[in-house]
């Protein structure tokens, strides 16, 4: 039996002759349960969010966008658009054109985001389960019709049930020269007729308005020009070998990003947030872990005698270091378990039954605080506390030396 353990978990459960020292070590235990929970917790609170947003972007987003890297369009002609839909996992394949647009309804106007798409978008964007009204159709019996934002929406006070009042689309019209400025040919006009409205996120349900590929080259006098090309993958697809077989055929000229790319910022910006709190979160531990120093010290002063028979024994001051070290470790790491576990039980009745409720969740698409537990932070919260547990034990222990043993000695 490793002799330094025995003796360190003899003296974590047995009582000690002074019950205040039992009172700091059960403290102590208790706090680094309090706060080892509440790390777990807030982190898989993160996680929740973060998976919330990703799947929000995901209904939205391509997996794969094209765009080229100097220019704001590309011709169509100078790209092999059927060696890109023949590389294996393509499965949809969307040229795109987005654009400003003014839109007008009955008296009202907004500025919004034209987003010019085939059919073949609304497989690679899933956003049949984001629709709060009307269908996803682009055309019906010939006229043309529009999905819009529910921000959008709601801008210009669309009703779906008025079937004779149509969205009219104002883009400046462009020449030779720039922008043509008499109030005559200042714009190319269209009129649409709203068909659905779909919610998924703030960011896009007060930007966009879907329109057919073709009107929007019409609007746009694109011709045979688009902004981007979305792709969408087969389930299992690994998006980073197509991006490969991508590269090779496209060159340096365009830029191939996948759905963390198109949103690179917001995701560093979660990142950052989520790692700012477990540091904060990490110093309140270390704050906590005071309480074994605490605790050890004064186990050490009630066991000098004990240390000193230990030293006439046989046994130096390295080994009765470690037997404190052990102790320290054992508050720790039981504080850390039971933390860990209560930690899961917490967030296993917030995913269950949704007990801590988000303020005013009628205007969010879930109703209460999104929780998902990753092995990896449960492993990051153990070695963290781990490691402020094994420093919170070595301070007060490497006090623990010959001369200090000597010195407290009856015959000093």
């Amino acid at each position: 039996m490793n002799f330094p353990y025995y003796i360190a978990r003899r003296y974590l459960f047995s009582r000690k002759s002074h019950n205040a020292i039992n009172l700091i070590s059960g403290i102590s235990v208790l706090v680094m349960t309090i706060l080892t929970a509440a790390l777990f917790t807030v982190l898989s609170v993160f996680n929740g969010f973060e998976s919330l947003i990703v799947s929000l972007f995901n209904s939205f987003d391509p997996d794969l966008k094209i765009t080229a890297v100097q220019t704001k369009s590309f011709d169509l002609d100078s790209i092999p658009e059927e060696q890109i839909r023949q590389i294996k996992g393509v499965a949809f394949y969307s040229p795109v054109i987005e654009e400003n647009v003014l839109l007008k309804y009955d008296d009202k106007q907004y500025i919004a985001t034209m987003k010019g798409v085939t059919p073949a978008f609304f497989k690679i964007s899933h956003m049949e389960g984001m629709m709060v009204d009307g269908s996803l159709v682009l055309t019906e019996q010939g006229q043309q019709m529009a999905v819009l934002g529910y921000g959008v929406a709601s801008a210009l006070s669309i009703h779906m049930g008025n079937v004779f009042r149509p969205i009219n689309l104002y883009v400046p019209k462009k020449t030779k020269k720039g922008i043509a400025v008499t109030a005559q040919n200042a714009f190319n006009i269209k009129h649409v007729m709203p068909s659905g409205i779909f919610s998924i996120q703030q960011d896009f349900d007060s930007k966009y308005i879907l329109i057919s590929l073709d009107m929007a080259r019409e609007l746009t006098q694109y011709e045979n020009r688009v902004n981007a090309i979305e792709l969408g993958l087969t389930e299992g697809t690994d998006p980073e070998q197509v991006r490969m077989e991508l590269r090779k055929l496209l060159g340096d000229g365009f830029e191939i990003r996948d759905r963390f790319e198109q949103h690179a910022v917001l995701y560093k910006i979660m990142k950052s947030e989520k790692w700012a709190i477990f540091l904060i979160l990490t110093f309140t531990l270390v704050i906590g872990a005071f309480n074994i120093i605490g605790a050890l010290t004064m186990l050490i002063v009630e066991k000098k005698k004990d240390i000193r028979t230990l030293w006439s024994m046989g046994a130096d001051a390295q080994m009765i270091r470690r037997i404190f070290m052990v102790e320290g470790m054992l508050i720790s790491l039981v504080g850390c378990v039971l933390g860990i576990l209560l930690g899961f039980a917490i967030c296993w009745i917030q995913y269950k039954f949704g007990v801590v409720g988000l303020e005013g969740s009628g205007t969010f698409v879930i109703e209460a605080y999104p929780v998902e537990i990753r092995v990896r932070d449960m492993i990051s919260v153990f070695i963290t506390v781990a490691c402020i547990g094994w420093l919170a034990a070595w301070i007060p222990s490497r006090r623990i030396h010959k001369n200090a043993l000597w010195a407290s000695s009856p015959q000093a």
